[in-house]
């Protein structure tokens, strides 16, 4: 096998990326990238009934999204093409054949009507050494009968004939030795009656045509393995198979079972990388694209479930993954989904980003709640005062609209229960001070300055700051959030500084 590293992520095009998936292409990147290797995108749509429209572009715009661009494709090309399984059919007839002319598959003419009419007659019914003979097949059927059958064209699929009484093993990277006994492994269809072929044989014949040296899954694959193992054996030689990895689950946030979309409908969260909208159906399932997640931080949270470099450090570049990926630090075990981990995540990123990349990207979220950005720059000098408490993209409408307009609502009642009227001549001479300021052409002053008067004016009015700065904040923002006080003044400036001191007042009186 070429001594190069080739590594692929092999989707089927039936919907959307869950993130499991998406960390399968991460890992298999990392590898690549770590040993100067080469990472294939190869899209598996031999099981045309199960194909969706446009599933192949938004596994493409997934994956440039994320960053992770596959060195070949069926958008790039390469040497070892074509990359759709479904225009390399004439390749796949030719194994099923040599398998058949080894003695290691077979012939199989049950009709549909056949197999349920016996899965009804034997429950857990599986096609295998067990009931082999007692099916419509080749080797339960003489070779006169069987040259017939295929005389007349009778549909047929071709299955492998799995042996009996023997283990099949292979090592795993991440698991390491693995071992199946073959009587309870069934007789996998390879190819099909439309001359597709399945998986099975697909995914050996692949991997062996574009010199794949590791094949990296998720751990739900493993009871396949003994059938692709038998494959490599029977057609190529195990000395030339990959080494496999299957890669830990991620897990529903209670540890139960493996994640789905269902879970995160229930439970609040995206589970998808990107929006996916169902063109059978119209509904469209969130992804973290859609929520607010940052790709970097969306990289960054999928590669530590079921990774970790064995220290501390949780924040890394993808540069960084790459330079510190290795397989033995993948773990054997499932790994829990935090949400509120995942957006702990963003919200670091988002720290990281400069003010002006940070405003290119909330710009559009505030164009949807229809606040009008007058200037660039202004909200780019927003944006910075406020990142620090945003952990989604989106959050910055809620933090930052106050800037752009006066709050619609105001938590009045969180001020009422201790308002008086001393309280009350205080803004209202607050505000008469900063309209003077306003008549002498000052628009605003820098924020330490306005609160050493703020406190100067608090003392003659023989009151304490403590009991002014909570509602000096609800007038400004309309609730108990925000950066300092005083920042916000500076930024919005005493015109409507003033007007929002009036409103308040108003209602409060």
């Amino acid at each position: 096998m070429d001594s190069k590293v080739r590594v692929r992520f092999a989707p089927s095009p039936t919907g959307g990326l869950h993130l499991g998936g998406v960390r399968t292409v991460l890992f298999n990147y990392l590898f690549a990238k770590h040993n100067n290797g080469e990472f294939i995108l190869r899209i598996e749509d031999t099981d045309q009934t199960r194909f969706v429209p446009g599933a192949e572009k938004y596994i493409q715009d997934t994956l440039a999204w994320c960053g992770l661009v596959p060195d070949e494709s069926p958008l790039h090309g390469g040497p070892y093409g074509p990359y759709r399984q479904s225009e390399r059919k004439a390749i796949y007839k030719q194994y099923a054949d040599k398998l058949i002319a080894q003695g290691n598959a077979y012939y199989a003419f049950d009709t549909p009507e056949d197999l349920d009419a016996k899965r009804k007659e034997i429950s857990n019914f599986q096609y295998s050494r067990a009931h082999r003979m007692s099916m419509k097949n080749s080797v339960s059927l003489s070779p006169q009968v069987v040259d017939e059958l295929l005389k007349n064209n009778t549909p047929y699929v071709i299955r492998i004939k799995v042996p009996e009484n023997e283990a099949v093993s292979l090592e795993d990277v991440i698991r390491g030795h693995v071992s199946f006994d073959t009587n309870m492994v069934d007789d996998k269809v390879l190819l099909k009656a439309d001359g597709m072929p399945t998986y099975h044989l697909a995914v050996v014949v692949d991997d062996y045509l574009m010199k794949i040296t590791h094949a990296f899954r998720g751990e739900e694959w493993l009871p396949s393995a003994p059938v692709h193992v038998l494959l490599w054996k029977y057609l190529f030689g195990l000395e030339l198979m990959p080494k496999w990895a299957h890669l830990p689950l991620i897990l529903k946030p209670d540890g139960n079972g493996k994640l789905s979309k269902r879970d995160g409908e229930r439970l609040g969260f995206p589970v998808f990388a990107m929006d996916w909208t169902d063109p059978n159906t119209n509904t469209t399932t969130i992804g973290f694209k859609e929520r607010g997640f940052l790709p970097e931080a969306f990289v960054n949270l999928l590669a530590m479930l079921g990774w970790n470099d064995g220290t501390d450090k949780e924040i890394y570049s993808i540069d960084e993954l790459i330079a510190g990926f290795s397989l033995d630090r993948v773990h054997k075990g499932g790994a829990k989904f935090d949400y509120e981990k995942a957006k702990w995540f963003n919200g670091e990123w988002i720290k990281q980003m400069t003010d002006q990349k940070l405003a290119e990207l909330v710009k559009p979220y505030f164009d949807q709640a229809a606040i009008e950005i007058h200037e660039h720059s202004y909200l780019v000098k927003v944006v910075g005062l406020v990142k620090e408490r945003c952990q989604l993209l989106q959050d910055f409408v809620a933090q930052a609209s106050f800037y752009f307009q006066a709050p619609t609502q105001i938590d009045t009642a969180s001020i009422a229960s201790k308002w008086e009227e001393k309280k009350h001549r205080f803004f209202d001479e607050l505000a008469k001070i900063y309209l003077n300021k306003m008549e002498t052409g000052m628009l605003t002053a820098p924020a330490i300055e306005l609160e050493a008067a703020f406190k100067e004016l608090v003392a003659k009015h023989e009151l304490k700051p403590g009991e002014l700065m909570l509602p000096f904040r609800i007038m400004l923002v309309g609730g108990k959030f925000g950066p300092g006080v005083f920042e916000i003044v500076e930024t919005i400036e005493f015109k409507d500084t003033v007007s929002r001191i009036q409103h308040c007042l108003q209602l409060l009186s």
